[in-house]
């Protein structure tokens, strides 16, 4: 990794905010890539292992901003980030809200927002004087812990040259996809497919069991057919256990995620109905309590169908 075992990484102050699932996993890489690392995250108890580890905790998000060089962004939603950034001169809606400028800083998003919004963003960092970024990944836990993510950038060449020895740290494959906007696009459409393989995949194992078929001959068909996606073979065993507890990507965000492509495919003047009946499957799924669980908890969905 560039910079990993060099003076210039280390002098390189770093924050993240937002230390969740994906959160801790990629702080711990960026300390052990050699930078200066500083965390903030709502729920404070949650700092304490990258506490121990070396970062440094801040108590709010102003103190971790006036502190580093960059930081990124691993939150819910936009709504988050602005709740996180301050607002521009003559934009605050009480004093509170003023809070310093952010000359200089870069700040990364690396979460899943829609492409309006994280052009908003960079707009609205502009007006700080900072610089922006975005950089969604994909991949989960088991990739963030081992550097193994897929990573998408929306910058201009002389961003995503600047901060790419530090993307690295998340994964080797890095896509510089183009201008603030472009990431964020393609990371939707990749979550897209994440909702809709699920589904397709739950709709057919439910056929398949309720017509006393072998499991284990549809799967042999489908892992022989170009139709295989090996997403099937991951969820398999939840949707066989209707096991769905502790997820690395949970319902309630792929909720999120399906309803912000919606949006941005209806802006694009696209038929949304195809990806608009699989959020309304995942809805389903979140207002029947499997919010917290595995998004794979929509088969529950498909064959509460064939209950009285």
């Amino acid at each position: 990794m560039p910079w990993a075992d060099t003076d210039e990484a280390q002098m390189v102050k770093i924050g993240v905010i937002g230390t969740g699932l994906m959160g801790a996993p990629m702080a711990l890489r960026l300390m052990s890539a050699g930078y200066q690392v500083w965390v903030y995250n709502r729920t404070q108890p949650r700092l304490k292992p990258l506490e121990l580890a070396g970062a440094k905790v801040c108590q709010t998000p102003d103190e971790l901003l006036q502190a580093v060089d960059a930081v990124i962004l691993m939150v819910t939603d936009a709504a988050a980030i602005r709740s996180l950034l301050p607002s521009p001169p003559g934009e605050a809606t009480d004093p509170a809200s003023q809070r310093s400028p952010l000359n200089n800083l870069t700040v990364i998003q690396m979460g899943t927002i829609a492409p309006a919004e994280s052009q908003a963003l960079h707009q609205q960092l502009a007006d700080l004087g900072a610089s922006y970024l975005e950089a969604p990944v994909l991949g989960s836990i088991p990739e963030a812990k081992t550097g193994k993510l897929i990573v998408m950038v929306g910058a201009d060449a002389e961003q995503y040259q600047r901060w790419q020895p530090l993307l690295e740290c998340f994964g080797s494959t890095l896509y510089h996809v183009g201008p603030v906007g472009t990431a964020a696009a393609l990371k939707l459409a990749m979550n897209q497919l994440i909702g809709s393989l699920t589904a397709a995949f739950a709709q057919s194992l439910s056929l398949i069991q309720a017509a006393g078929i072998d499991v284990e001959t549809f799967m042999a068909v489908v892992r022989q057919s170009a139709l295989y996606a090996p997403t099937f073979d991951k969820k398999l065993k939840r949707m066989q256990s209707g096991n769905f507890a502790d997820p690395n990507f949970p319902t309630k965000h792929l909720l999120k995620d399906m309803g912000l492509f919606t949006e941005a495919a209806q802006a694009a003047d696209l038929n949304t109905l195809p990806a608009e009946s699989v959020r309304q499957l995942v809805a389903e799924a979140v207002q029947a309590g499997f919010s917290e669980d595995d998004y794979s908890s929509i088969v529950a969905m498909v064959r509460s169908q064939a209950q009285p």
